[in-house]
Order: structure tokens, then C-alpha cells, then sequence
């Protein structure tokens, strides 16, 4: 499993493709940061939903760019991560 520490502080300072496993057993490839600049301004009640409450060390939320609103996975879900960096990645399009 990845270290969530690390992934978070990766996510604070660059965007990635993470691929992982859902639970009904589909695959999908998610476009997601921490980076502030990325992340709403102001969070709604339906975005407040998304973000777990009881903090584990088994799931991890995030911003995914694509649909623009909180999402999280489980760590041990995870298949693999690529780094694209903010320079490659402008509003939800890679260059």
C-alpha cells in the first residue's frame, strides 16, 4: 500500500493520474491534486458530503479535475500513479 503522507504531500504540490480499482470491481483513472490553487474557493453542503469525516489511513480525498468536486479511494484500491506535474495539466487538459 502507499504511504498516504507521502501521496498527500506529492498531491499538495503537483496533479496525477491514479488508477484504482472501484469497489464494484470497475478500474478508474482519475485527474486529481491538493494543490490550493486547484481546490473550490468556497465548499458547498453536496461538496462537504464527499470529504470523509473520520479520518483513516485506509482513504484518502481529493480534488479530481475532470469533474471538478471531492472524490476518494481507498489507498490499498490504488494501481498506479503518475505524476504529470502542473505544467502539463491546465483546467482539466493535458498540453
Amino acid at each position: 500500500m502507499l504511504n498516504k503522507a507521502e501521496l498527500k504531500e506529492n498531491l499538495s504540490k503537483s496533479v496525477a493520474e491514479i488508477t484504482f480499482n472501484k469497489v464494484d470491481g470497475s478500474v478508474r483513472k482519475m485527474h486529481c491534486t491538493l494543490m490550493t490553487d486547484h481546490l473550490p474557493q468556497v465548499i458547498s453542503k453536496e461538496q462537504v458530503a464527499h470529504v470523509p469525516r473520520v479520518q483513516t489511513d485506509d482513504v484518502l480525498a481529493v480534488w479530481d479535475l475532470d469533474n471538478r468536486d471531492w472524490r476518494s479511494f481507498r489507498l490499498d484500491s490504488i494501481t498506479n500513479v503518475n505524476y504529470i506535474g502542473v505544467v502539463n495539466y491546465i483546467r482539466g487538459n493535458r498540453v
